[in-house]
This record gives structure tokens, sequence and C-alpha cells, in this order.
């Protein structure tokens, strides 16, 4: 029997893990035998479903668990709770604050699976060119497992460098207190930053932290984003991307969080946006860190609505 795994862990061993969770379905990364938040995402979905402790920690009963539907293989369906409008409980509360996190989702996290989280999943499948049926299935919990746990990669990635955080997302167990300490700032300016009335977080929930040295802006990548359309839109270089991103070539993936350098050269109090399908002045707001009436009153816009293609001006 395999050793006990869990995040931090390097090795051949993660890396047959990783291949296991593949045929699965329920990782959709590198095979790196580096073992991330991805890796335990898929692993906590594996143990969710099959009644073990979910820990994220691979023990010998659930490296027996996978062995044994790896080595007789099965449908990978089996394993997803099938999700859809009407449905309630944890998993469409495990969903909505996925969503959350990706930005898909601005409503309360409540547990049940009504039209608003519907719409979000349906704007999920486009962006990520699954069927838009706003069904819950195999195909679109993978994927949203996979760039939850890309995003969480990149948040830890970010705490290795205090003095250049500038958003981080809330993890089980955090709290406003601990947050303040790793960063070297305080409770009452994260509340200030954030405009938060109570010490309440919730998981997945996206704050920004307060840096002096901060010289980027945060992207989430789109649909049919380029390395080079990216650096046009924000007047920088795809080398300067390239760098300030530690990234070896062009590729980029949807969900994916960019840093973008601040050009200072410009003149300009304002960025640009080009609508893409299933946006709303909500989400794009949040992804910005702005408010809807910040960028109505920018773009002159007397109504919410907005057409896929339209360039606007964010406040930056």
């Amino acid at each position: 029997m395999f050793s006990n795994l869990q995040v931090g862990d390097t090795g051949e061993n993660v890396i047959i893990l990783q291949e296991k969770l593949k045929m699965l379905g329920l990782y959709n990364g590198v095979i790196s035998g580096s073992y991330g938040p991805a890796t335990q995402e898929g692993v906590k979905v594996f143990q969710r479903m099959n009644n073990l402790v979910e820990t994220g920690i691979v023990n010998s009963s659930t490296w027996e668990k996978i062995l044994s539907y790896t080595e007789n293989p099965i449908s990978p369906i089996s394993l997803y709770p099938t999700l859809k409008k009407g449905s309630t409980g944890n998993e469409v509360r495990d969903l909505q604050v996925k969503l959350q996190a990706l930005l898909y989702y601005p409503e309360a996290i409540t547990g049940n699976f009504d039209l608003e989280t519907e719409n979000a999943v349906k704007r999920f499948q486009i962006n990520n060119k699954l069927t838009a049926d706003g069904i819950v299935g195999n195909n679109t919990w993978n994927k949203l497992n996979s760039l939850y746990g890309n995003l969480n990669d990149c948040a830890i990635n970010n705490e290795s460098n205090n003095n250049t955080n500038d958003t981080y997302v809330v993890k089980s167990g955090d709290t406003l207190y601990g947050i303040a300490k790793r960063f070297n700032t305080t409770v009452n300016a994260l509340k200030s930053l954030n405009n938060l009335s109570s010490d309440i977080l919730k998981i997945g929930q996206i704050l920004k932290i307060p840096s002096n040295s901060s010289t980027y802006s945060t992207y989430i990548v789109q649909k049919g984003d380029t390395l080079y359309a990216i650096a046009n839109r924000y007047k920088t270089s795809v080398a300067a991307l390239k760098s300030l991103n530690n990234l070896t070539s062009d590729i980029l993936s949807i969900g994916q969080v960019l840093k973008i350098p601040t050009n200072s050269n410009t003149g300009s109090n304002y960025l640009t946006y080009e609508v893409k399908k299933g946006d709303t002045l909500y989400n794009i707001a949040k992804q910005y860190n702005t408010t809807v009436d910040a960028i109505k009153k920018l773009n002159n816009l007397s109504t919410n609505i907005i057409s896929i293609g339209q360039i606007l001006k964010i406040p930056n």
C-alpha cells in the first residue's frame, strides 16, 4: 500500500495519485507530482462521495477505495452528486462557494439551487465550452474543481510574497486576525478595505489585502483571451505580463488569475474592458474592485444593460 499523502508532498506517489484522480474525472490539472490545492480538492470530493472522512489526506482507506475504482473502472459520474434547480444541501452550498470564488455567483451562500444559481452555472458552462443546461454533472464538477483549485494555488503562491499580495481567498479555519497577522497588517485595515461590518468570513470569499508596494492589479482570464490582447488592452507588453506572472509560454486557461502591471505613463485614470458573453455590470465591478455606479458614470450609461463586444472604461 502507498504511503499517506497530503498538501506539500511531492514525488512518484503523488504522480500516481494524480493519474488515478484524472481517470475518475476528479483532477484536470497537470500531472506534476506536487500535491497542491487542486489535487486536494479532487481527493476531498472523492472522500465525500464515498462516505470517507473528508480530510484531503490520502490515507490507507482512501488509497484502497481509489485503487478499487481504477482497477475496476466505473463511470466517474457516479462519484458526483448531479445538481439542478430545486436541489438543496451541503453539495449545493459547496457549488455556490466555488462559483462565487470564481466570480460567477454574486448572491448569498444558501444551499438552495435557485434560479440565480442556475444562471451562474450556465454562465460558467458557456465560458468553459460545456453544455449550458444549468445542470451540474461530472464535466461541470470536474472543470469547476480544477479552476477553484487553481485559484487557491494562486492565493498560496501569493502568500510567499507578503508585500506584493493584493487578494486572498478565505479557507476553512481562517480568521481576520490570522489573515492580518500573516500579511503584516491589522484587522481594522482589512475590514476597512473590504467594507466589512463584522469579523465573520465565508470560505471562498475574496479579500483585498492592504499593500504599500503593490504595483499590479489582477485580471481573470475569459474565453477568447490571449496574452497579446490583454497586454494591448492594459497598455503593457506580453513580455511584461509573462515576467510578472512567471509564465514560460503564451498559453492561458479560462479562470486563470493574471497580475497586470500598473502603467504610470499612460496618463489615464481608467482601464478598458471588452464585454464577454455572460458578463454583467455587477460581475465586472466585482472583478475590478469597483462599483456598478462608478462604471455607469464613467461610461455615461443610463441602464445596466451591456452588449457583447462593448468596450467599457473601468475606474483604475
